[in-house]
């Protein structure tokens, strides 16, 4: 009989306990081992001792903050990262994103949606191929061949040429390009885009995701490259 499989790891950086007491009820009731640690030289101990399958991070931690533990990891591995913090400035979200993380989640929040998001990150990164070993950088998902960004002419090409995309169809169609496969919560496509624009509506990102997918019909491409993943967000499909 063959032994059965190890759970995922998951490294939970977290300095309120409460907090953590409740994300780890959680995360172990969904089957998950959980690595707990209060402080960011704990967490980048308990990495460097045994990669994680992925790695929760509060932003802020009495010794630092998950940014620069986020950095230093990105430095040897793919694993996912998902961001967890009180912070909601557009800036420290686009710049967890932009340090690699996978995905964001703001206090408050609940512990099932953690779960579910972290579910979805771990099926994201089976899927693209990407493994939980040390030194080990696995490539990420390449875009549709039909469409090819060129960010130099703020364009972006279908099989016919280039589409005909106003600013905030191009900036969402481009963020969704540069990491095919990845969702992309309502919140993370507003910092993305509509980071001149604080005043607008979350709903703006469905309308233009409509009208982004009418476009690639037009095109003679799937609107549904686009896909919706409920109560979550948007990916491109690789």
């Amino acid at each position: 009989m063959n032994p059965p499989p190890t759970p995922p790891c998951i490294l939970l950086l977290e300095d309120e306990q409460a907090i953590a007491d409740t994300l780890i009820y959680a995360l172990r009731s969904e089957g998950f081992e959980v690595r707990h640690v209060q402080l960011a030289r704990e967490a980048l101990a308990a990495f460097t001792e045994r990669e994680p399958a992925l790695a929760i991070l509060d932003v802020g931690v009495p010794d630092g903050h998950g940014f620069e533990v986020c950095r230093e990891m990105r430095r040897t591995s793919e694993m996912p990262i998902l961001f967890l913090t009180a912070r909601t400035q557009e800036i420290d979200r686009v710049l967890g994103l932009e340090l690699g993380a996978d995905d964001y989640v703001s206090k408050p929040f609940s512990p099932r949606e953690v779960c579910a998001r972290v579910r979805a990150i771990l099926r994201r990164s089976a899927g693209a191929g990407r493994v939980a070993a040390p030194n080990a950088a696995a490539p990420e998902a390449a875009p549709p061949a039909a469409l090819r960004l060129d960010e130099a002419a703020q364009r972006i090409h279908g099989p016919a040429g280039p589409l005909p995309l106003t600013r905030y169809e191009f900036r969402l169609l481009a963020a969704l390009l540069r990491r095919p496969q990845r969702i992309y919560s309502r919140s993370e496509l507003m910092a993305l885009v509509w980071d001149d624009a604080p005043d607008t509506a979350d709903r703006t990102v469905d309308a233009h995701v409509k009208l982004v997918r009418a476009k690639l019909r037009e095109a003679g491409l799937a609107g549904e490259l686009i896909q919706t993943h409920r109560h979550m967000g948007y990916s491109l499909q690789g």
